[in-house]
């Protein structure tokens, strides 16, 4: 087999799995705030090297951060609104009603309504001072260099705001499509509302490039999260419609994405997403795909990028369709597009996911890319010792996690897990099952797998209620928050238990790649 597009997975390692909106804090979602350094001196004294996050964007109706606005902006829920306080843009009592909502869970509904109002309000006062700089670049000089994106997502985002969150393909002609909607009289009127929107970016950017440069002081590398998919309601689709599957003057899609039945849905799932007219994006050399994944790259040291397999082939699904089992698999881009990215980024770090059915060509996209795959340990027992999960069969240059953040977590499966399961857990662990969160966590730090990556209310020792997405269940998910006296408690034994295990599997050692400055 030729040599691998990439080899970058080298060293063994741990690192731990929790989205930031789930931090704890008074603000009613996890933000880029000193809870932030506080988890991230966890990590450091327990010897756990990498962060990994899902994606980063701007999320709307349904709150997943797999169907975002943009597939290059950040999200202003994450905003550290108490240090707007300190510039003096917002006032403690106007900051006290966030502090009412609840530490367990994030209600993004009174979110809604509470934190915009305060985000403008915090712009316009932002402007009354003369823009000052929140970070070492000023504003004027963001705005010009991400205008190849934040101009159009800004636009999109305040015509959103003046068509009262109706999705794109519901707007009247004049702003429906994006040529029409440049030269709209409209665009004046939502100027200020636009350039929010840009002042929102800037602030986050601000925010996570510090919360970054304080991963990167203590050796800790940052692992994010794309979909492959863009969202249909995004202005990406909607300034780009000649890249995606979709009527360029109405918005339509004849098909979408989504994944056939299998170990999450017995109807499969269906995304909605449109579908990439790949052509079109092969006739350039994949230059969208390589914008998105520099700005994934000047987030995130690492980037996981979801439903790899549809790179070698995707579900294509025609509506009208109530469920996602009947679709055809439709050939992907290839071994092609990784050959575009290794020209662009010879260095990446990228992980794939390619849970799921694993074709013969799946397996040999990964192994041509060279990219480390996935495994997880709840999909390993019930079955035979042929189950490609089992610790004594996954590949070293993987990925493994006791669950990822669409599975159950560790007790809550075990506690609905059929007996077959259960038993083969135990007998194949060796271990009575008491704590098999635990037992998880051991094995993955055994399993030959370079990378263990284990979620946070793993080593809580949470069940269920904990759970922080259920495919296929489109309300209450995203939701779950640690509790300040959660995170607190990790110090001591817990530390120093995941320390131990560090060094005893050879994952503690300290990486010279990761003693690099964020840039």
């Amino acid at each position: 087999m030729p040599t691998p597009l990439f080899n970058w997975l080298s060293e063994r390692a741990a690192g731990v799995l929790l989205h930031p909106t789930c931090l704890p804090g008074d603000q009613g979602v996890g933000t880029l705030d000193r809870s932030a350094d506080r988890f991230l001196d966890f990590m450091q004294a327990a010897g756990l090297r990498y962060w990994q996050i899902c994606p980063l964007g701007p999320t709307g109706y349904g709150d997943s951060p797999y169907q975002c606005f943009s597939a290059f902006a950040g999200n202003p829920y994450l905003i550290d609104l108490r240090d707007f306080e300190v510039r003096g843009w917002l006032t403690p009592a106007e900051l006290a009603p966030l502090s009412q909502l609840g530490e367990d869970r994030v209600d993004f509904g009174a979110l809604y309504r509470l934190k915009w109002p305060l985000l403008r309000q915090a712009y316009e006062r932002f402007r009354r001072d003369g823009e000052p700089a929140l970070a070492e670049e000023g504003f004027t000089a963001f705005k010009a260099r991400h205008a190849s994106w934040l101009d159009a997502y800004a636009y999109f985002r305040a015509l959103k705001d003046h068509h009262r969150g109706l999705s794109w393909t519901e707007w009247p002609d004049s702003t429906r499509r994006h040529p029409a909607a440049l030269a709209s009289p409209l665009r004046a009127r939502v100027e200020a509302a636009t350039d929010a929107h840009r002042f929102y970016q800037y602030a986050f950017s601000a925010q996570w490039s510090r919360v970054r440069a304080s991963a990167a002081r203590r050796g800790i590398a940052i692992i994010g999260d794309i979909p492959i998919f863009a969202a249909a309601d995004s202005a990406d689709v909607w300034s780009r419609p000649e890249l995606f599957e979709v009527d360029p003057d109405t918005g339509r899609r004849h098909a979408v994405a989504g994944v056939p039945p299998d170990y999450f849905s017995a109807d499969g799932q269906l995304w909605g997403n449109p579908l990439y007219a790949w052509p079109r994006h092969e006739a350039d050399d994949f230059a969208w795909w390589r914008a998105r994944l520099a700005a994934s790259f000047d987030l995130c040291d690492v980037v996981r990028i979801d439903h790899f397999r549809g790179f070698d082939a995707f579900w294509r699904i025609p509506l009208p369709a109530e469920t996602a089992r009947v679709g055809t698999w439709m050939p992907g881009p290839g071994l092609n597009f990784f050959k575009s990215v290794r020209a662009s980024f010879p260095d990446a770090k990228i992980i794939a996911e390619d849970l799921g059915l694993m074709t013969p060509g799946v397996v040999r996209l990964r192994e041509e890319t060279g990219l480390p795959g996935m495994a997880v340990l709840q999909f390993a027992f019930g079955d035979t010792a042929a189950n490609p999960y089992l610790p004594h069969n996954v590949a070293p240059n993987s990925v493994i996690y006791p669950g990822t953040h669409d599975n159950d977590t560790s007790l809550g499966w075990y506690a609905a897990a059929d007996e077959g399961a259960r038993d083969h857990a135990r007998r194949y662990l060796r271990v009575s099952g008491e704590e098999i969160g635990w037992d998880l966590i051991r094995a993955a730090y055994e399993s030959a797998s370079r990378l263990a990556i284990i979620p946070l209310q793993d080593i809580l020792s949470l069940g269920s209620a904990a759970r922080f997405n259920s495919p296929g269940h489109p309300t209450g998910n995203w939701q779950w928050r640690c509790r300040e006296s959660r995170l607190d408690g990790l110090a001591g034994a817990t530390t120093d238990y995941l320390r131990g295990l560090g060094d005893l599997y050879g994952r503690a050692k300290e990486s010279e790649v990761l003693r690099k400055p964020a840039s």
